[in-house]
């Protein structure tokens, strides 16, 4: 069977670059399905699929759309119905892969539809932003973005080049994703981590996958708990290892590390066991020295690296942390665990250590066991979170879930 790809364009601003695109396509060994996502002018070339069939799948009326002469909420609606539409396509099998050029318009519409695809499937948008902040357009998605150089703004020696490379690349991701030898998948646990519980972390991993299992590890950053829960919603995960929830803390008192409010929860309510620990919770990230608000330079700081200022979290902020930690575990409807460390819960919250804070700790576990429900277990270790035993009893404890939901 041929490949297909779904090509997401503007045709009323870019039909000239589109063509060429297809042609590319064409010529790779794949067919291309072109969708017309522009509004505001009449489309330079007929699309398979129609402008008005995009906007309907938004709830829209493309004539009215274009009449209102709003161009920001015309690309709006129009990214919500591709979105629709391309993953309706993938689901009944007629895609294979997407591509899209754009400026910003383009690249919000393209992109749009690309989150919506599950991971693994090919996704190129050639964009004017790509060499900027592309956080907005990837999310947590495996998009991938390439500079367009010059705008996209008609065939030249550039641009030429450009959507060629682009038309062979998204064809060849296709093509090799067909070819590949299917293999015999494990099941899939994700893992949090950070360099201040990286110990605990990778001996917990190292005995989760000697038991079977293919665990994934993800930078607690704000993005990487997000990427984490995004493959849980897609029902990827059999099971949870959230050692490192010090996203919370960021969101809380204002690092640049948040995932958003929601962090912690996707689990719960997919009912996927987990077995969680604060890791982390003693700090808030902020950029280098001089990026740290003001409101904060008399706290205790640590110079984790040039890039990376940590903030010792307060006793109060602790307290807080406990509570909201309890709950979102008390809302889960699967097994939960939370394991709490008596000795600190990052490297540097031990004995002697830069954020060795026994009575923020104490707060937090006061907080914690006060709010819990009776249905959460709470296993208390009398050892730092990246201590041996740490890691083994909540291996044990995941294990033991894992065995009872098979």
């Amino acid at each position: 069977m041929t490949p297909t790809v779904a090509v997401v364009g503007t045709l009323d601003t870019k039909g000239q670059e589109f063509a060429f695109l297809c042609e590319v396509i064409r010529e790779q060994g794949c067919t291309p399905l072109l969708l017309d996502c522009g509004v505001m002018g009449e489309p330079f070339l007929t699309p398979d699929l129609p402008r008005e069939e995009i906007a309907r799948a938004a709830g829209e009326v493309a004539a009215d759309l274009r009449s209102r002469g709003d161009r920001g909420a015309a690309v709006e609606a129009m990214a919500r119905g591709a979105a629709q539409i391309v993953r309706q396509l993938y689901e009944d099998g007629k895609i294979q892969g997407i591509v899209s050029l754009g400026g910003s318009a383009g690249t919000t519409i393209g992109t749009a539809a690309m989150r919506a695809l599950p991971f693994g499937v090919p996704k190129l948008m050639v964009s004017t932003l790509a060499s900027g902040n592309t956080e907005p357009y990837v999310g947590t998605r495996d998009v991938t973005m390439m500079y367009s150089v010059v705008d996209i703004a008609g065939i030249n020696r550039v641009s030429r080049e450009v959507i060629r490379n682009a038309g062979g690349a998204i064809c060849g991701m296709v093509k090799a994703r067909a070819q590949a030898a299917p293999q015999e998948d494990r099941p899939i646990l994700t893992a949090t981590m950070f360099g201040v519980t990286t110990p605990c972390v990778t001996r917990a991993r190292e005995k989760l996958e000697a038991a079977g299992y293919e665990v994934l590890v993800f930078h607690a950053t704000g993005t990487g708990g997000r990427a984490m829960e995004d493959l849980i919603r897609d029902g990827l995960i059999t099971g949870v290892l959230d050692v490192t929830t010090t996203e919370l803390a960021d969101e809380l008192v204002g690092g640049v590390f948040s995932a958003g409010p929601d962090r912690l929860e996707i689990a719960g309510e997919k009912g996927i066991p987990q077995v969680v620990a604060p890791g982390a919770l003693d700090m808030v990230n902020f950029g280098p020295m001089e990026s740290v608000p003001e409101r904060f330079r008399d706290r205790r700081l640590y110079v984790h690296n040039p890039t990376v200022t940590l903030m010792r979290t307060t006793p109060d902020e602790m307290a807080d942390l406990g509570k909201i930690i309890a709950g979102k575990l008390n809302a889960a409807n699967g097994p939960v665990t939370f394991f709490l460390p008596l000795r600190g819960v990052s490297a540097i919250d031990r004995t002697g250590q830069p954020f060795d804070g026994p009575e923020a700790d104490e707060a937090f576990r006061s907080a914690l066991k006060s709010h819990l429900s009776d249905r959460v277990k709470l296993v208390e270790v009398d050892s730092n979170i990246n201590d041996p035993e740490f890691a083994d009893a909540m291996v044990e404890e995941l294990l033991h879930y894992l065995k009872e939901s098979s």
